[in-house]
């Protein structure tokens, strides 16, 4: 259903039952997939492609061009998963050239209220950014990570999967995976271990992933320390995911605790 206020260009790619409320604006390049809502005043334009059963609430601004002084009007898109909920006041840029051109969000994420999700990002499954959340360009978010309220990302950032990261936080180090990190510039400050038990991996999983923190970041020389864990450390399959993710890194350095 589309509401009689509602502009829709005719080049638009709409599915079935999708809804549309009052007052918002479709684009000639978007694509809306299956059993999707648009609430009132959401403005859609750009090669925007959406997928199926989301919701977009009022005053949500997606696929307008990047905030980036080198983009020069070159092709970009933004591609959105399923089952994702974006709340009121949600901004999503595309991308740019330096960038790859896309921005994409997987699947069942929620972005709260004033969530800004900047040119070439990368947010996985399963992501929750709480209120008034930053996310500067090119940035990658994996999968279950949650980000507090009004936390601001560097660009160019990664936060690992199942990490936590504190409300208020200034991101300008690399989260690890299964990492809690908070402070005004950001401090691993452990684990997520409540993180890692909803998730329901086992605790004898969880004591590997711990014994493996205490020994990568018991010395700044954190990349030599990784030399110092067993076989047995070096072959879980949660630990592998922490030393792929560090041994990937690019951009950002990596938070270690303070003091470290």
């Amino acid at each position: 259903m589309i509401h009689k206020t509602a502009i829709v260009d005719l080049k638009a790619k709409i599915a079935d039952n999708v809804q549309i409320g009052p007052y918002c604006f479709i684009g000639p390049e978007v694509e809306i997939g299956n059993n999707s809502i648009i609430h009132s005043h959401v403005n859609i334009v750009g090669n925007t492609k959406i997928g199926e059963n989301n919701q977009i609430y009022p005053f949500s601004s997606i696929g307008t061009p990047p905030q980036d002084l080198k983009y020069k009007g070159e092709k970009n898109s933004i591609i959105i998963g399923n089952n994702n909920k974006f709340r009121e006041y949600v901004n999503i840029n595309p991308g740019t050239e330096q960038g790859g051109g896309i921005t994409r969000i997987g699947d069942n994420n929620l972005l709260m209220v004033y969530c800004h999700v900047a040119h070439d990002c990368m947010i996985s499954n399963n992501v929750v950014l709480a209120n008034n959340v930053q996310v500067g360009g090119h940035v990658t978010i994996q999968n279950n990570a949650i980000v507090g309220g009004s936390c601001a990302i560097h660009q160019f950032s990664r936060i690992g999967e199942h990490a936590m990261i504190g409300g208020m936080t200034g991101v300008l180090s690399d989260v690890i995976p299964f990492g809690l990190s908070m402070g005004n510039r950001n401090n691993l400050m452990g684990l997520n271990l409540i993180g890692l038990r909803r998730s329901k991996v086992s605790n004898e999983n969880i004591k590997k992933i711990q014994l493996a923190y205490e020994i990568i970041f018991k010395t700044p020389s954190f990349r030599e320390n990784i030399g110092l864990l067993n076989n047995d450390l070096k072959e879980n399959e949660f630990v592998k995911k922490i030393l792929s993710f560090i041994n990937t890194d690019k951009k950002r350095p990596i938070s270690l605790p303070r003091n470290k």
